[in-house]
């Protein structure tokens, strides 16, 4: 069977800057494609030439015979006043399902968003469900490809996990454009890198994401040989030139012509291999105080609902909090009592004099009407940077922004631009306290690396609100875990938070069936099978046991530093020795326990 969508020769330009050129790109049945790449490589053109939303320079792309196409755009907004069965009724006559069809797929699609209200105003949702609803648009018709631009931007983790299922279970092909990382790994079959650092213009890869990377890293590896490569032959023929060859001959003719060739080849791959990055470094101040912000039996209502309750919590310096929970439960209103925007409803909140909080608001709110130049650097063509005054274009130029770009309104600027501006403003201030707010929607993977590593070298406090599970792995220390009905507690990482939030999910399932209606129980033999470790968990278990065996002998060490004459009959000595001891003990305790975990899943 022909593929159902087969793109050939596409390019795409805006004004003098190419997006795209003559690339091929195909969907067969069952495909599951993650696309990705840096900011502005055209990843949602490209979506919407497939969609025949938007029609390349050149190419051509031919679509299967009586193909349904379904389109998610980045962005889910609704007329207002329409509702939710309207927008589906729509939907279904727009995707020619038979009349006595509609109303079955109807509800099956509600059901399978889990909107249980079809008559509620669309443009009255949180972002998160109008998400859900715009993706239910676009399968209520069966399609046989469905196309998503950044569909877990605005979902909560509950809500990813359920796109992740809907994904994996669906009988249409898939193309994606996400940066979430896990959701890569746990949802394609195969992944596309849309850069003009490869010479078709994209890189496709068959298998996950990791395994993605690692062919990446090989065809950057051979790139760089055949650079080297390239790069001796042209010495060498240079060298030859120079000697003035008579081009009268033909041999050597050729051979001048050969040089030329050589030349421009070198040229060709030197400018595909210079890629650049982002530079985000987060300046902490010099502050020592440990103890910055204290809440103590924090409660928060608002409308007359009870966002959080009895909710005691210390944000120490140093400590990197990742804030979980599902859309709702009030993460960003912890974030405002921070701040000092919001005051609690009940209890109190103690923070360090002088404490100085830098935040960054998920709504990205940046000065209309000014130039980019401007949003930097509001008086003067200087910034101050890490005590240093450094020109605007050279602190831009660090987020990958270019010197015809400074005078552009920042209106025009893309989703992951604007994010990099505020994080440019932001690192201007230097933080005893860091508020970041769902910083990674629209930042390309290469920018989040960059990001998480800044993070990770941040000397101050962390606050962090992301859906982003690899990065909240990566950067946090502990977790602040919300479960929507108003209770808090901490974890040490955040699948612990997932594992007592699907616990709780499940028993208030339980307790709202009646027991007559209760499921019946599954034997042992058709029980689903274990849970496999994931990638992330696959690369932690190999390495566990060196840390292990790493905190014992620690544990080791201090037990015989408490055991030492000298140390017991010193009062100071002894006291921060078993400090260390403790600490020890727990963090031994801690790996061991992790060990079992990840031993019993890898079965």
């Amino acid at each position: 069977m022909p593929p159902i969508l087969n793109a050939q020769g596409l390019s795409k330009s805006f004004g003098a800057t190419p997006l795209f050129r003559d690339i091929a790109f195909t969907v067969s049945d069952g495909d599951r494609i993650g696309l990705i790449g840096p900011n502005g490589a055209g990843k949602s053109t490209l979506l919407k030439v497939l969609a025949g939303e938007e029609d390349a320079d050149a190419g051509d792309v031919a679509v299967r015979k009586r193909t349904r196409i379904g389109y998610v755009r980045q962005e889910s907004n609704f007329a207002p006043g329409v509702t939710v069965r309207e927008i589906l009724e729509t939907a279904l006559n727009a995707g020619h399902v038979p009349e006595a069809e509609r109303e079955g797929k109807l509800r099956e699609t509600s059901g399978r968003i889990g909107l249980p209200d079809l008559n509620v105003a669309a443009a009255t949702l949180s972002g998160g469900w109008r998400k859900r609803l715009a993706i239910a648009e676009a399968i209520v018709a069966a399609p046989d490809v469905l196309l998503l631009d950044e569909p877990t931007n605005h979902l909560d983790l509950a809500g990813i996990a359920w796109l992740e299922g809907l994904l994996d279970t669906g009988d249409f092909a898939s193309v994606i454009i996400t940066h979430d990382r896990y959701f890569l790994e746990n949802v394609a079959t195969e992944i596309v890198e849309l850069n003009r650092v490869y010479a078709d213009g994209l890189l496709r890869v068959q298998g996950s994401y990791s395994k993605f990377i690692e062919a990446r890293q090989s065809y950057l590896e051979s790139q760089s040989r055949l650079e080297e490569a390239l790069r001796n032959r042209v010495r060498t023929e240079i060298e030859w030139l120079r000697r003035g060859p008579k081009a009268r001959a033909t041999k050597a003719k050729a051979r001048i012509d050969n040089a030329h060739q050589l030349i421009g080849q070198l040229k060709e791959v030197s400018s595909r291999s210079q890629t650049a990055t982002a530079s985000i470094d987060f300046a902490a101040t010099e502050r020592q105080t440990k103890r910055l912000v204290e809440l103590d039996g924090v409660a928060v209502e608002l409308g007359g609902r009870t966002i959080v309750e009895d909710l005691s919590f210390l944000v120490a310096n140093g400590t990197r909090v990742g804030l979980v929970g599902p859309n709702g439960s009030g993460k960003t209103t912890i974030l405002r009592l921070l701040t000092g925007e919001l005051e609690p409803t009940k209890g109190t909140i103690n923070k360090a004099g002088s404490l100085r909080i830098v935040y960054f608001s998920q709504t990205r709110e940046l000065p209309q009407g000014v130039t980019l130049r401007r949003a930097l650097a509001p008086d003067s063509d200087s910034v101050v940077y890490q005590d240093r005054v450094i020109h605007v274009a050279s602190y831009a130029q660090k987020f990958l922004f270019t010197g015809d770009q400074l005078n552009q309104p920042v209106e025009r600027l893309s989703g992951g631009e604007r994010a990099r501006v505020l994080i440019a403003r932001l690192m201007l201030e230097p933080a005893d306290l860091l508020l970041l707010d769902e910083p990674t929607n629209d930042l390309d993977i290469a920018t989040l690396e960059v990001l998480e590593e800044s993070l990770l070298e941040y000397k101050g406090a962390l606050v962090l609100v992301t859906h982003d599970r690899y990065m909240l792995d990566r950067v946090s220390t502990t977790v602040l875990g919300l479960d929507g009905k108003g209770s808090a507690a901490t974890f040490a990482d955040y699948p612990q938070w997932e594992q007592w939030f699907l616990e709780q999910s499940s028993d208030i399932a339980t307790r709202e069936v009646e027991p007559s209606k209760a499921a019946p129980q599954i034997s042992s033999s058709t029980a689903p099978a274990k849970k496999k470790l994931s990638y992330l968990e696959a690369r932690e278990f190999a390495d566990i046991e060196q840390r292990v065996e790493a905190a014992d002998a620690a544990l080791e060490t201090a037990k015989q530093r408490v055991d030492d004459p000298e140390v017991a009959i010193d009062a100071a000595k002894l006291t921060e020795a078993l400090a260390v001891l403790e600490s020890a003990q727990m963090e031994s305790d801690k790996l061991y326990a992790r060990w079992a975990e990840l031993t019993e899943k890898a079965g």
